[in-house]
């Protein structure tokens, strides 16, 4: 007598696993490479508490660059300005806030500039943003175009306002974005979870978050719609710059010092993050818990890779990898 054939009910559970697999298939990576990195690292350093909040915070900055750049991807754009727009906003925030005679008897107390350097910095990323976004927006240059001739701008703005110094000694009231802890976590990493919540509840459960997939997943059926697609790619690149002016403030207040050429080479992990994370560049399909991943798994791997004193021209070739590889299995999965 044959074997009976699959029942519909071993077929759905099959589905199911193969569905949950295919949905979680990052966060199985990511925990692979954690089991690995705990088995291999020397003395089992990999898991020492220490060890992993310095990775979260390390990855603070990408991550907060990497929730900008997926929105952009998820439109069907890029963001390649990111890093230049940090190094802007870090050189104008740390000029806010050393400590020169004068400002101390401007600024009794030097709480004010601190909070001015904030501001400024995020001033700063808006209005690059903006920029981007008016150009892609208005003018109808491709945002791969455009970001990158905001790349190359922006670093010369950097230059420009520091006559390419360094600039340092800094108000203690700002290095506590960068050095201070609440209830024993980090500051940074406060910020970089505060923002992963706010956007995931912007993408989950607003009228903008909604345009934004709709004008990823099919433009023209968003602006026939009655989405104002040219106002949402504007804010969406405002908010890009944005971020990347935050990033700049925490990175600034972490070094305790900003130079022109802070964040170079930024935007690419970023943009690591967001892909690795399952965000396509066939637009309309973006997480931000898997661009959380994808930013864990960026840190993860520098950080495994250190400990086991692999070169670091090796890691380049390791990261680009890792990149082509998820490229390939989101194309896939998209078939």
């Amino acid at each position: 007598m044959t074997a009976a054939a699959t029942t519909p009910r071993e077929g759905a559970g099959r589905d199911r696993v193969t569905g949950l697999l295919r949905k979680y298939l990052i966060v199985f990576i990511f925990l692979g490479m954690c089991a690995l990195l705990a088995i291999f690292s020397p003395d089992h350093s990999f898991l020492k508490p220490q060890n992993l909040i310095n990775v979260v915070r390390q990855i603070s900055v990408i991550g907060l660059l990497a929730m900008g750049v997926m929105l952009c991807i998820i439109t069907m754009g890029i963001d390649l300005s990111l890093g230049s727009v940090l190094g802007f906003s870090a050189v104008v925030a740390a000029s806010l806030v050393q400590q020169p005679a004068w400002k101390e008897a401007i600024y009794p107390g030097l709480q004010l500039p601190a909070i001015a350097a904030v501001l400024a910095g995020l001033a700063a990323g808006i209005l690059l943003g903006g920029l981007n976004g008016m150009l892609i927006a208005g003018f109808r240059i491709p945002p791969f175009i455009a970001t990158l001739g905001m790349m190359t701008a922006a670093r010369g703005f950097a230059y420009i306002y520091s006559n390419g110094r360094p600039v340092s000694t800094l108000n203690e009231d700002f290095l506590f974005l960068g050095k201070g802890d609440i209830g024993g976590l980090p500051v940074p990493i406060i910020i970089f979870l505060t923002v992963v919540v706010l956007m995931h509840l912007m993408l989950t459960y607003t009228r903008f978050g909604r345009h934004i997939y709709a004008i990823g997943g099919n433009e023209v059926a968003a602006r026939v719609s009655g989405i104002n697609v040219g106002r949402t790619k504007i804010f969406i690149y405002l908010i890009s710059g944005m971020l990347a002016g935050l990033g700049g403030v925490v990175l600034t207040a972490r070094v305790q010092s900003a130079t022109p050429a802070l964040g170079m080479g930024f935007e690419l992990d970023a943009i690591a993050s967001a892909v690795i994370g399952g965000t396509s560049f066939a637009g309309g399909i973006g997480t931000v818990w898997g661009t959380v991943v994808g930013a864990l798994i960026i840190g993860v791997m520098n950080n495994g890779l250190d400990l086991l004193n692999v070169s670091p021209f090796y890691q380049q070739v390791v990261k680009g990898v890792i990149i082509v590889v998820a490229i390939i299995i989101d194309e896939r999965k998209n078939r």
